[in-house]
């Protein structure tokens, strides 16, 4: 019998999942992904590693959070059974000062990260929600998680820190940084390609409904735009990026808004959804004749290319660009945007292939390769669970 290990990535809206058998060495065969969508039609998907669909199962709208999990793990005891699962891994958006590596996940460990939702407050709760789900369904199940915020634990202090009091950042008020999973992913995918590129100063462009830019250098995170908190950098779907605290102030003071009101707006009003006020799909705002979904575009890209060059500043230059997640793989015209803002630092798009997505989209004579790599958070998930667990000759 197989020995399995299930890996979970919860979203705002949906769990993506995928499902690995072990073999005895570091390896690891994909066996199953898919997503469960949770929206007003919640729906499980799978497809196995060649495409075949696997599932494509509909339940109803007032099921609890907890049925859909339950789903999940009915589809691999039956559709895909013959196999023994060792522990389910999970994407854990915030680990704090404490939790740099992944670790079980226990009831202590739960309610310490449970303890980490006031500087994550709509992301964690999302994070820990399979957690419980699945130890209610099945306790003796190991669980494992693994944070998006410890890649960005290289980060010089320097770096990292707000001029506020030093007794805050004692507090653990500083620069986190997110997506560090997917960030990872890259740089394994850099190395493994080659070394010498691996070596380069590189800018991982993680764009999608949340975005961020992370500078890695020899594998390991050296600035990222995402700070405090998720809000932070760039400009995303829903949330604005980066603003003067000032504005907020001006929210709270002068305007008289609550707290949770300016938190709802920050989060899920803003960003492509704000500026554009039709959509916060790039999608659906790229399909758009509206002259203010072109305009949402524009901010998008221009606060892109100006965080790019700040990390190239961090970096003291830069020679590789790699565009990873939904809108960095597939938005061959964000590429563009962005690309053409950075040729003063020696980026050179090649327009054909990247209108064609290939994997090196830069000119032979640009000075900064561009390359598109996609992105796969759950394997890292995986690998990180099967070294918890010490199964097989994982490290």
């Amino acid at each position: 019998m197989s020995q399995s290990i299930l890996a979970l990535n919860a979203g705002s809206s949906s769990v993506k999942f995928a499902l690995y058998d072990l073999g005895s060495s570091d390896g690891q065969l994909l066996v199953s992904r898919g997503t469960l969508d949770l929206g007003d039609a919640p729906r499980l998907t799978a497809r196995a590693a060649d495409g075949t669909v696997q599932c494509d199962r509909q339940f109803t709208a007032d099921a609890p959070h907890g049925a859909g999990i339950a789903e999940i793990l009915r589809l691999v005891k039956g559709e895909l059974g013959g196999r023994k699962l060792i522990c389910i891994g999970h994407r854990i958006v915030h680990g704090g000062n404490k939790f740099s590596k992944p670790v079980r996940l226990t009831p202590a460990t739960i309610e310490a990260l449970e303890r980490l939702t006031t500087l994550a407050p709509l992301h964690q709760p999302r994070s820990l929600a399979p957690v419980r789900a699945i130890a209610a369904l099945q306790p003796d199940l190991p669980q494992v998680g693994c944070f998006d915020t410890a890649f960005h634990h290289t980060i010089d202090p320097l770096v990292r820190r707000f001029a506020l009091p030093q007794k805050y950042e004692r507090e653990g008020l500083r620069r986190y940084g997110f997506h560090g999973l997917s960030y990872e992913y890259i740089a394994g995918r850099l190395s493994e390609i080659s070394p010498a590129l691996a070596a380069k100063r590189t800018i991982v462009a993680h764009l999608g409904n949340g975005a961020s830019l992370c500078a890695v250098r020899e594998g390991k995170s050296v600035d990222t735009t995402m700070g405090f908190s998720a809000l932070d950098g760039l400009v995303m779907g829903t949330r604005c990026g980066a603003i003067d605290p000032g504005v907020l102030l001006y929210f709270l003071l002068e305007r008289g808004m609550a707290a949770d009101e300016l938190q709802t707006m920050l989060y899920e009003r803003s960003g492509l959804l704000g500026v554009s006020g039709i959509s916060g799909d790039m999608r659906m705002l790229e399909a758009s004749s509206d002259p203010r979904a072109r305009e949402a575009i524009e901010l998008f890209a221009f606060r892109a290319a100006r965080e790019a060059a700040a990390l190239a500043n961090t970096m003291g230059g830069f020679e590789c660009l790699v565009f990873t997640a939904g809108i960095g793989e597939r938005s061959s015209s964000i590429r563009k945007s962005m690309c053409e803002k950075l040729t003063w630092l020696g980026v050179a798009l090649d327009e054909l292939a990247n209108d064609a997505h290939a994997e090196i989209v830069s000119r032979p004579d640009s000075k900064v390769e561009v390359r598109v790599i996609a992105t796969d958070e759950e394997s890292v998930i995986a690998r990180h669970s099967r070294a918890v667990m010490q199964v097989g000759s994982a490290t």
